[in-house]
């Protein structure tokens, strides 16, 4: 079993930044990969990015490339997404999500999720 908690959403202007968190607990963290997903009011979720269980390998989407940053600290049961250049599209609820392999987590495949954290861009 394993709980998920995100937070540090909130309401910026485009061009803004901000972190997410996402507070894990559970003894199969460490070697599990974990992942950010979006959801925008009426559309399909969508994977953000993805950490391998040693924070070594990372994967983002096309569409925050540059902007995006998923990082983790084992030692403190956290996965971050380091938000920057925030755009109006980027609005949504973020979920954070863990999965046994970085490519199981990239295509949805998860074991569990969080309850998800808003993001408001406005322009």
């Amino acid at each position: 079993q394993v709980q998920l908690v995100e937070s540090g959403g909130g309401l910026v202007q485009a061009g803004g930044s901000l972190r997410l968190s996402c507070a894990a607990s559970g003894r199969t963290f460490s070697r599990s990969a974990m992942g950010w997903f979006r959801q925008a009011s009426g559309k399909e979720r969508e994977f953000v990015a993805v950490v391998d269980d040693s924070g070594g390998n990372t994967n983002h989407a096309d569409s925050v490339k540059g902007r995006f940053t998923i990082s983790r600290d084992n030692a403190k049961n956290m996965v971050y997404l380091q938000m920057n250049s925030l755009k109006p599209e980027d609005t949504g609820v973020y979920f954070c999500a863990v999965g046994p392999a970085v490519w199981m987590v990239k295509a949805g495949r998860c074991d569990y999720w969080g309850q998800g954290t808003q993001v408001t861009v406005s322009s």
